[in-house]
């Protein structure tokens, strides 16, 4: 399961749903959905404290559409529970077959490559 994200503000503890991300030396900052991981540089923002950003006199807010609104922990699990019970409904009375795969040949090395010398990578050069 995927780990809740809090807003970067001090004292807030509501969940994140957008990260903010400054550009120095284009003097922007860019706010826009929550990145799918944290990164040291980024800041990840509740949805009032998103509404509220203010920048700096001078710098240019550059705003990315964010999703309406984010789905809740209950909202997964209602999700969850809700394909489970439909996949129940929806079970077969005999246990499904299992079917074989057969096994893949593993891949060689063309004829005349020795791999195990790791003389099997060659420089190109560049055509003139």
């Amino acid at each position: 399961m995927r780990e809740v994200r809090h807003c970067s503000r001090s004292a807030c503890r509501e969940t994140a749903v957008a990260t903010l991300t400054y550009v120095y030396a284009d003097s922007t900052a860019v706010l826009g959905p929550l990145a799918t991981f944290a990164e040291p540089h980024t800041y990840d923002l509740c949805a009032k404290h998103a509404d509220k950003l203010t920048v700096p006199r001078g710098w240019e807010v550059l705003r990315l559409a964010l999703p309406a609104r984010q789905p809740s922990p209950d909202d997964l699990l209602a999700l969850a529970e809700a394909v489970r019970d439909g996949a129940d409904d929806d079970a077969p009375a005999e246990p499904a077959q299992r079917t074989v795969r057969e096994p893949q040949p593993s891949l060689a090395p063309p004829p005349g490559v020795d791999v195990a010398s790791g003389r099997h990578l060659r420089a190109l050069r560049e055509p003139l």
